[in-house]
């Protein structure tokens, strides 16, 4: 079955960096677009930034500069390197995919304080 798990929030301080890594099983990874979402205390689920397939990137525009998300199909891992960390980026991170429907992983804490 599809599993995907997340690895490699924490707390850090702001402007600080984080590389969160999402590993995926049940899948033939290199073929399809993976995602990450996030989702802060009271608000709503929302896309940091996606990678299809072919390598092409989309990001938030929240996140636009200081987000890059990467994958590496060899190892079936999808990454989010994320630096200048800000206090609103505090929330819980997700893995996401798309395939006939949606699969998340269990989600990372991040937490940006002083």
């Amino acid at each position: 079955q599809v599993q995907l798990v997340e690895s490699g929030g924490g707390l850090v301080q702001p402007g600080g960096s984080l590389r969160l890594s999402c590993a995926a099983s049940g899948i033939i990874f290199r073929l399809n677009n993976m995602g990450w979402y996030r989702q802060a205390p009271g608000k709503q689920r929302e896309l940091v930034a996606t990678i299809t397939s072919d390598y092409i990137t989309n990001y938030a525009d929240s996140v636009k500069g200081r987000f890059t998300i990467s994958r590496d199909n060899a190892k079936n891992t999808v990454y989010l390197q994320m630096n200048s960390l800000k206090p609103e980026d505090t929330a819980v991170y997700y893995c996401h995919l798309h395939l006939y429907r949606d699969y998340w992983g269990q989600g990372t804490q991040v937490t940006v304080s002083s």
